[in-house]
């Protein structure tokens, strides 16, 4: 299976173009979170992105709610937003569990425009995340693809216990701009900071 990951859009709309097609080479789309800007232009890339015809699934980024991006995605047929939630894909060799959560983890710095989460709160978000499947959170486990411009760690401590916890194949993630398209592995799963320019992951 082929999936095509990104995140952080940020209005970009010739990077939501290239997406557009890339995305035919794809079975599946995942978008990490931050389409927007401090909750303006959430249309600019989505009106592109629609254009998709493969299943997509979509988290918030800490600058769009999940109230806003629902009601702005709520014409895109094969689009789904996750946000303490799952989903399951049928495929022709197995359903895939994908399970999401938004927004910043833990609280950024930005101050009240930032949708942002505690730790507390992200722990029961994931607490119903199943094994084995697609993770798929706008910022990243701590001490992972999180590393900020000063070096300095960002990521969350309760997606990274989830991580280890459920196993999951893939985490699709983004949110720190200095680690745009770095892989690691943590346990048994590819942690991936997507990025805007998108990255096609192959799983098995």
């Amino acid at each position: 299976m082929n999936i095509l990951c990104f995140s952080d859009l940020h209005r970009d709309q010739d990077a939501a173009e290239h997406l557009v097609e890339m995305a035919a080479q794809a079975d599946l789309v995942i978008g990490a979170g931050d389409f927007a800007n401090r909750h303006q232009g959430l249309s600019d890339t989505l009106d592109i992105l629609r254009r998709i015809e493969k299943p997509t699934c979509l988290v918030p980024g800490n600058g769009e709610t999940v109230d806003e991006f629902r009601q702005a995605t709520r014409d895109w047929a094969n689009c789904r937003v996750l946000h303490g939630d799952g989903w399951t894909l049928p495929t022709t060799a197995s359903d895939i569990e994908l399970w999401g959560v938004g927004g910043g983890i833990p609280v950024t710095p930005f101050g009240d425009w930032s949708y942002d989460f505690d730790e507390e709160t992200a722990t029961e978000m994931l607490a119903a995340c199943p094994s084995g499947g697609i993770l798929v959170t706008h910022s990243p486990p701590i001490d992972t693809v999180d590393h900020d411009s000063a070096g300095r760690i960002r990521g969350s401590h309760s997606i990274r216990a989830c991580v280890l916890r459920c196993q999951p194949k893939l985490v699709v993630c983004g949110h720190i701009h200095s680690d745009w398209g770095k892989q690691v592995q943590l346990g048994t799963s590819l942690i991936l900071n997507a990025g805007p320019a998108g990255t096609m992951i192959q799983l098995d």
